[in-house]
């Protein structure tokens, strides 16, 4: 870079001060906004992600309940190549079990792209209030795999998660069902199962996921306790829950398990494919207003830079008759205009940054959300090399123009004209 260049570049600027700090102003303001919004949006996008994600399995094996394909008429000769309409033989209640689970279990664990499998039994039960029947589910789970690899521990507000273990036929009731029930830690409940087997469970803890379709149906106990109460051997299990150590890879992954292992197998994503949808739209909300917020400071530099020239118009005949090449005129209000985004990039990034850590600090409360204490931020650095380097191409981009303009002018006209 020439230092002369440079040199007449800061005379320039200091010669306009009010204008450069008012220019710089509006690329710190862009740049502030881009990191608050984009930190505040994303992080608001990863709280709402995590809501889902932590509870949901990367996959999911399971026996879907589907009508008997293998239908009593089909095996007859007489109606071999007829349109068979009749449905006779519905669904069985079997089905809903994962055959030779164990081996299953065993082959998924040697797998390197599975970082956990963690097996469930879930069974439709009645939440007995009085002579009231309150339709539910319990989910027999692996306390320990749930704690480490789903984050289950997050969503207890009551009770120790644990005492799943500790206790004989405990439960963890969801907020809303022990809301329903009057429940509370310590308290006995009594279920009732689909096939109208009784058990009393004993509450040792209330959790709350933030959705209320969760919480006003679903409880929590250990698996020997679901078994016990459906009637059913230690090896019995409903779903096969599977973490992976790169989740972008489960939709491949579940179509070989489900191929392997003949059964139902779901991804995270096709399972949540509306909400992944909304975090999407959101995302790409978030970077067009802060893109156009960059661009808005940009067209801000133009004119004050334009301006400037038709101002310095003396000025550059003067550098122009003493022997400045155009190229030289045209760096120099170049540098001027990267000056100026550099000084504001930088307040614009410690700024986004000050503004950030005081939102994380503000109080947010709420019931549906008890693991949140305070407005989600996510301090990406990412987003702070995006804003530097926009801070900076825009800036060159509204310098680039006057200038090439300003390399155009002919001295002598302009001395004539004097």
């Amino acid at each position: 870079m020439n230092t002369l260049n440079l040199s007449i570049s800061k005379t320039l600027l200091m010669a306009r001060l009010k204008q450069s700090v008012i220019a710089a102003a509006g690329v710190t303001f862009g740049i502030a906004m881009f990191i608050t919004l984009v930190s505040f949006m994303t992080g608001l996008n990863k709280m709402l992600d995590s809501l889902i994600l932590n509870r949901t399995p990367h996959i999911r094996l399971y026996n879907a309940i589907n009508p008997n394909a293998d239908q009593p008429v089909n095996r007859s000769a007489e109606f071999k190549n007829a349109l068979n309409i009749v449905r006779s033989i519905k669904p069985s209640d079997s089905r809903t079990e994962i055959y030779n689970s164990t081996a299953i279990i065993q082959s998924l664990k040697s797998d390197s792209r599975v970082v956990a499998v963690a097996p469930k039994v879930a069974s439709q039960v009645f939440y007995n209030i009085g002579v009231i029947d309150l339709n539910g589910l319990v989910n027999g789970i692996d306390v320990s795999q749930e704690m480490k690899y789903f984050s289950f521990a997050d969503y207890i507000i009551k009770g120790d998660a644990y005492d799943l273990n500790r206790i004989s036929n405990s439960v963890i009731l969801g907020k809303g069902v022990a809301d329903k029930m009057m429940s509370q830690v310590g308290d006995v409940i009594h279920v009732t199962s689909a096939k109208g087997d009784q058990l009393s469970l004993k509450v040792v803890g209330i959790f709350q996921l933030g959705l209320a379709t969760v919480d006003d149906v679903q409880s929590y106990a250990s698996l020997e306790t679901t078994q016990k109460l459906l009637g059913k051997p230690k090896s019995y299990y409903t779903d096969i829950q599977v973490k992976l150590t790169n989740i972008d890879d489960a939709p491949a992954v579940a179509k070989e398990y489900a191929l392997r292992y003949r059964t139902d197998a779901e991804d995270v994503q096709t399972a949540n494919a509306q909400f992944e949808s909304g975090t999407k739209v959101r995302n790409i909300i978030t970077y067009a207003v802060s893109i156009t917020l960059l661009i808005v400071a940009g067209f801000g530099i133009y004119n004050i830079l334009n301006m400037m020239i038709y101002e310095k118009m003396d000025a550059i005949a003067i550098l122009k008759a003493t022997g400045f090449s155009s190229s030289d005129v045209k760096n120099i209000f170049i540098n001027l205009s990267m000056i100026i985004g550099f000084i504001g990039g930088v307040a614009g990034l410690l700024t986004g940054m000050l503004l950030t850590m005081l939102i994380d600090q503000i109080p947010f409360k709420t019931a549906a959300l008890p693991a949140i204490s305070t407005y989600p931020i996510n301090y990406d650095f990412t987003y702070y090399i995006i804003g530097a380097l926009f801070a900076m191409a825009t800036t060159y981009i509204a310098g680039y123009f006057p200038a090439k303009k300003a390399a155009r002018i002919d001295p002598v006209v302009i001395i004539r004209g004097k």
